[in-house]
């Protein structure tokens, strides 16, 4: 029987870039949730690849974010602050820009359906969908 399961937002994250970056993921066979932390100043620098995937809903926590779709009309920008969702629909690129709060963090809580392929593995290493991504841990 399926159970339900509390997780903090902002405890226990991985880093993706240390000093920059961090996120946990969790799935379920209809869903994935990710949380990304971005955090000043090495967070300033990361920029997101444009990518695409499920349907999407995304909450600001903390700071800011515009989110891009590559094939809108020049400058157009759908912009959250902290406190807004944003729904993106299936398989529309996108990506977005951090602005960070006083604290120094832009922080986001996504949910995907269908879950992303990146999130599904047990023990998956933290992923976000970054321009230039680190180097391997391998």
């Amino acid at each position: 029987m399926a159970r339900c399961r509390i997780f903090s937002i902002d405890a226990d994250l991985l880093p993706v870039v240390e000093g920059g970056l961090y996120t946990k993921n969790f799935s379920t066979p209809r869903m994935s949730v990710s949380v990304v932390k971005f955090v000043s100043p090495g967070g300033a620098a990361l920029k997101a690849r444009p990518h695409s995937h499920g349907e999407e809903a995304s909450f600001q926590i903390e700071g800011g974010c515009s989110v891009f779709q590559p094939d809108d009309a020049p400058g157009a920008e759908y912009r959250m602050e902290a406190g807004d969702a944003l729904l993106i629909p299936a398989r529309t690129e996108h990506f977005g820009n951090n602005r960070f709060g006083a604290a120094g963090v832009s922080m986001r809580l996504n949910v995907v359906s269908p879950p992303r392929a990146e999130f599904v593995a047990k023990n998956a290493a933290p992923f976000y969908p970054l321009a230039d991504p680190p180097p391997s841990r391998d």
